[in-house]
């Protein structure tokens, strides 16, 4: 049966049966297992799907083919397809959709699973599994994919039997994009989507009695959080990734201008408020500004919002907890409330929604935040921050400094709609502190999990979702490596993407903690056989460049834009003995920061 652009509005639920009724009045149409899941998808209004064929999924595989509104992205490899539609999912904040085949196609995934799990990432995995006869006998490409990812997921469904499709699906994605977002599994075996069914479509609600995240927060809570905050004599804001999630942004930014106050995001939460106002201190944590950092251990009063604490922001929690402060906590999870740190005022709701209450009672009220004592807050800030802990030695060698490569990047697109997607090691700090983050969604990268390879995948989904916009993936050249196979998917499909590898022939954050912690030890943390990455662009049909000397790393990256239609790969080779900084060795307090090499 063939599902098409002139049947989509039959996916909503009741127009299949008025279509048949004209044969059988009283008869719902019989389709498939994979019929009803491509139905699910058109109704959740899925555009794209990334994934790999394999036999447990070829009826559903059969099924796109008889359809034309949802484009399939054949990847390279079934993590490719997990991290593309992640990318996706967290530039346009909705749901991704990838599809591989069982046994090492559910394994292959699990790694991109796990990614997002990490990072609250909605997401639907669909994964095909033997028949359901099959299970449990050691069949061909069998695992036991419900038990692989029940730790890296929200939830999980394995469906038995056809009959059960249409909601399964529709719990999926309800589960996926509610609360708390995170991935879903769904595991198909492969007689159940080639089974039929009447189907009498798409349900338009549902309701799980054990599962009804709490969306309002409690209107007592938010009003003692005002009253903490109007008191304060030295307000801060922690936001996360937890602001962006909701989409409230613009909540956010109101908030801290009727404030006044400063503003910090975690790695995960930059762009939620403009890096180029002055209220902004940078990222805070492990390698965040030092006015983050002390503004945090000294304020009196902490507001978190979608921010879960966590180690990397910071450090040891004694040594946290040795500062009196207040803190206020909001959070869609009420698990993240008190994980690692106590909290005062606990407030379980959507951040968006809690935020415009509050902003609300602010605006009923006259009282702000006492002046004098702001200003003297304001006054310590402003010290902390001319020590200036970014600036760094630009050299007159002509070596690239990786620092230089991401500033120039920031200049010459700041003014333009800028996607930024990172691999995981020292050029993701570089890009995180050195590119200025104004808006929501534009920087694209792996926080809680650090996984190494989402760079290319993530820069590819977005791509698609957003043609119009300049998207650069930076890179290293270890990271870059572990996906590299997905740039045959960007010619595939015309995703040109820049890729800005900062190549220093290191695994830099290794070399850099074996530097610092191990007394220069750099045990297998050299890149001794690294490929010529200019050919390698090459041989996958894009464009290569070898950039050498700091003179010429605005000369490339301008030719490389006006390459508008092609992806282009830029080998940057910069100083092998840059280090992060400032850095916060593991086990200190957020406040013990490294500054830089004179620090060592």
């Amino acid at each position: 049966m063939e599902i098409n652009k002139a049947e989509i509005a039959s996916a909503a639920a009741a127009s299949a049966a008025s279509v048949q009724s004209t044969i059988a009045p009283s008869a719902s149409p019989e389709l498939r297992g994979a019929e009803i899941l491509i139905k699910a998808l058109q109704a959740e209004n899925v555009k794209y799907v990334w994934g790999y064929p394999g036999g447990a999924v070829l009826h559903i595989y059969d099924a796109f083919y008889k359809q034309d509104t949802i484009q399939h992205i054949l990847v390279r490899h079934e993590q490719g397809a997990v991290h593309a539609a992640d990318g996706y999912a967290r530039a346009t904040g909705d749901v991704g959709v990838a599809l591989v085949t069982s046994g090492p196609g559910a394994t292959n995934a699990v790694t991109g699973i796990a990614t997002a799990y990490m990072d609250s990432i909605p997401m639907v995995i669909i994964t095909g599994q033997v028949p359901t006869a099959a299970i449990g006998l050691d069949a061909f490409q069998e695992c036991d994919t419900v038990g692989i990812t029940r730790p890296i997921v929200k939830h999980n469904f394995l469906v038995k039997d056809v009959r059960d499709m249409a909601m399964v699906m529709k719990k999926a994605f309800h589960i996926a994009r509610s609360g708390r977002p995170g991935p879903v599994v769904v595991d198909i075996p492969k007689d159940v989507s080639f089974n039929k069914t009447p189907y009498h479509g798409y349900p338009d609600s549902v309701e799980m009695r054990s599962y009804n995240p709490v969306r309002k927060g409690h209107g007592g809570q938010i009003r003692k959080a005002l009253q903490l905050l109007l008191a304060a004599k030295r307000p801060y804001i922690y936001t996360g990734g937890g602001v962006l999630m909701s989409n409230a942004s613009a909540e956010l930014r109101t908030l801290v201008d009727m404030l006044g106050v400063p503003v910090t995001n975690t790695l995960m939460g930059l762009g939620a408020y403009p890096a180029s106002d002055r209220k902004f201190l940078g990222m805070l944590g492990m390698h965040g500004t030092i006015e983050a950092n002390n503004a945090m251990q000294n304020c009196d009063v902490l507001l978190a919002v979608g921010a879960r604490f966590d180690d990397r922001v910071i450090g040891n929690p004694k040594h946290f907890a040795q500062n009196e402060r207040k803190i206020i906590h909001i959070d869609i999870d009420p698990s993240s409330i008190s994980k690692r740190v106590k909290v005062d005022i606990p407030i379980v709701g959507d951040v968006k929604e809690v935020l415009t209450e509050l902003i609300a009672m602010i605006r009923e009220t006259s009282v702000r935040p006492d002046a004098d004592a702001l200003a003297n807050w304001w006054e310590t800030i402003e010290a902390w921050r001319k020590r200036d802990c970014l600036k760094y030695d630009k050299g007159t060698d002509g070596i690239i400094k990786p620092q230089y490569v991401v500033e120039t990047l920031w200049n010459m697109t700041k003014d333009v709609d800028t996607y930024i997607t990172s691999d995981v090691g020292q050029h993701q700090m570089w890009a995180a502190q050195y590119y200025r983050f104004d808006e929501p969604r534009r920087w694209i990268n792996s926080g809680g999990l650090g996984t190494m390879g989402v760079g290319i995948p993530y820069a590819m989904g977005i791509k698609l979702a957003k043609p119009d916009a300049e998207v650069f993936c930076i890179t290293g050249e270890g990271s870059v490596q572990m996906c590299t196979q997905e740039l045959s998917t960007c010619l595939q499909y015309n995703t040109p993407i820049k890729i800005v590898s900062l190549n220093n022939r290191y695994l830099g954050m290794v070399r850099q903690w074996q530097e610092i912690e191990y007394e220069g030890r750099y045990s297998h943390s050299y890149m001794d056989a690294l490929p010529n990455f200019v050919k390698l662009a090459e041989a996958y049909g894009h464009v290569g460049m070898l950039i050498e000397h700091a003179k010429d790393v605005e000369p490339a990256l301008r030719e490389a834009r006006k390459l508008k239609d092609r992806t282009v790969f830029m080998d940057f080779r910069t100083d092998p003995s840059e280090n992060v900084f400032p850095m916060v060795k593991a086990g200190k307090g957020i406040t013990e920061m490294l500054l830089g090499s004179e620090d060592l």
